[in-house]
């Protein structure tokens, strides 16, 4: 049945930042409220829509009449499941895949090639390079073509980033949970038992598997150490799946190459200054930081704002949403 006017809300700073691209889509009547994920409790009674990162069992409990929670990313790990009033849908959202994809490739040329230190030293008249007069030329630097690249999570944003680093005449190797499926990328996949192997063998190494409780703390130092001493890890995915203390160390002792990290172990709760992370990673030079802005592309916000306008449509004619994520019971 198509009611009137749905409310929407939209809780926390990322789903925030769409409520207006999703309100330029929408073509039904919406009230649409923005508040952060606490404060958005105590007006969760009259709301059908929670657009958010994180749902909690305080959040089910004020909850009298949502249909829908659309997590306005992919990741699950911030929605308690459980809490979930019966007969409301969750869906998530991706488009983020052509993005992250070319930020890996980008961050690994980025720390494979040193442009950073490269530019800083030239705005000083410093010339690393071959041109110099009077000092010795750098090693060269090494080319991508013919380099292994593993790939933890052959999904969505693996697949994307399997398809380009052949352009770049790399050799592919995924890993998934289910690797009975060929893939459509032709790209070698195995299951996890091949981890070992995967790691041993690869030049650079792609997190992009989502953080479930098998995979918090996949990588330790024993998986760590498995890894060549030139190699670079590329994480855009949790930053629990790698150990914290065992990565740090692994790039302070240069047991590994280098590290590009856009994920972190801590995030801004409020204003002001946060660091990402109890280990002092922003002083290693073989390390690349970013704050978690890989997938923050025009694409995937014209993506996410789309369906997200989609799902609300659907849920105000009693319509299943687009990426519909199953109940535990039906997954089982």
């Amino acid at each position: 049945m198509l009611r009137l006017v749905l409310r929407v809300a939209f809780a926390g700073t990322f789903a925030a930042s769409l409520a207006e691209p999703v309100r330029a889509r929408v073509a039904i009547p919406c009230d649409l409220i923005v508040a952060g994920e606490r404060e958005i409790v105590s007006r969760l009674a009259e709301v059908d829509v929670l657009v958010t990162l994180a749902f909690t069992r305080e959040m089910g409990r004020a909850a009298r009449r949502l249909k829908l929670v659309q997590v306005p990313g992919a990741g699950l790990d911030r929605i308690d499941r459980a809490a979930l009033p019966r007969g409301t849908w969750l869906a998530n959202a991706y488009g983020h895949e052509v993005g992250i994809a070319e930020y890996v490739l980008g961050a690994i040329l980025t720390l494979t090639r040193g442009f950073a230190p490269l530019d800083a030293a030239l705005r000083r008249g410093e010339w690393k390079s071959q041109w110099a007069v009077g000092v010795p030329s750098p090693p060269p630097w090494p080319e991508l073509a013919g380099k292994t690249l593993g790939i933890l999570g052959h999904g969505r944003i693996g697949q994307g980033l399997a398809r380009r680093a052949r352009a770049f005449d790399m050799t592919v190797l995924g890993i998934r949970r289910d690797a009975s499926q060929p893939d459509p990328t032709g790209v070698l996949v195995r299951g996890p038992d091949a981890l070992d192997d995967v790691l041993a063998r690869a030049d650079y190494l792609a997190l992009t598997l989502p953080l479930t409780p098998e995979t918090r703390g996949l990588l330790g130092e024993p998986e760590l150490r498995l890894m060549k001493p030139t190699a670079v890890l590329v994480n855009v995915s949790r930053a629990e799946i790698v150990a914290e203390d065992a990565l740090y160390e692994a790039l302070a002792e240069r047991r590994i190459g280098g590290a590009a990290l856009d994920v972190w172990y801590r995030y801004p709760s409020g204003p002001g200054p946060t660091p990402p992370a109890r280990r002092a990673f922003h002083e290693l030079p073989n390390v690349l930081m970013t704050p978690h802005v890989a997938g923050w592309t025009e694409g995937m916000l014209e993506a996410r704002a789309t369906l997200i306008a989609e799902n609300i449509r659907r849920t105000a004619q009693d319509e299943a949403p687009l990426n519909l994520v199953p109940s535990r019971e039906e997954g089982q």
